[in-house]
């Protein structure tokens, strides 16, 4: 039950290989000019953008209703013996009682931090390396996670764009992108509580998505 609060980059290649074209599909897409505040423009109809803190809070009050006591369940941190125990009540409980809430079945959308990486040939685009954003809030910090998919993270670009970009690496330069990732909450496994390990009896709520369309939006210009 723990999670990485300082969590490395993670590699273009994740999940199982195998899951078929439609999969391998899901993470090559363009990459667009495009501002956050102007992501509801190419989302699927009905989508909740859950980015600001105040969003997500609104998300978590529709879900789980009240925050956890985390000063009572933490308790004496890792030196109490009953902790681990007391966290896995918590999880079971919320699970049971989130059974038939509508919330489950909205369509999300949630960002992570990229970075394009060098251009791939083969793919048709740059490879892009993501990581997850943390964002504080009443209920604690929010962190999400997204099911496994298969397939690589490739952002395509135009050759103008393409000589541009691969100039800026040359030299050495980050170029950072927006990925928005869009799906719905598991079922089974929506929400995952959990303490930081970096901060003592920090508490981090981690929403788990099935994701169904991917979106990279270049905001280091």
């Amino acid at each position: 039950m723990s999670v990485l609060w300082c969590m490395p980059v993670l590699l273009l290649t994740i999940g199982s290989v195998g899951e078929g074209l439609a999969q391998e599909s899901l993470g090559v897409r363009p990459l667009l000019a495009m501002a956050p505040k102007d992501l509801h423009t190419i989302l699927p109809p009905g989508s909740h953008i859950l980015i600001e803190p105040r969003a997500l809070e609104q998300f978590l009050d529709a879900l789980d209703k009240t925050p956890p006591d985390w000063g009572l369940v933490y308790g004496h941190g890792h030196h109490d013996s009953a902790r681990d125990e007391r966290l896995f009540t918590l999880n079971r409980e919320r699970d049971a009682k989130r059974v038939g809430n509508p919330a489950l079945a909205q369509r999300i959308t949630f960002v992570w931090d990229g970075e394009l990486s060098r251009y791939d040939a083969e793919a048709g685009g740059f490879r892009v390396v993501i990581g997850p954003k943390f964002t504080p809030t009443r209920w604690g910090v929010v962190r999400f996670k997204y099911e496994d998919f298969s397939g690589n993270l490739v952002a395509k670009v135009s050759t103008a764009l393409r000589g541009q970009l691969e100039r800026r690496i040359a030299r050495g330069e980050s170029i950072a992108i927006t990925v928005a990732m869009t799906g719905r909450l598991i079922p089974e496994e929506s929400v995952l509580y959990d303490f930081s390990h970096d901060q003592e009896g920090l508490g981090v709520i981690m929403p788990i998505v099935k994701v169904e369309q991917l979106d990279y939006l270049l905001t280091d210009k």
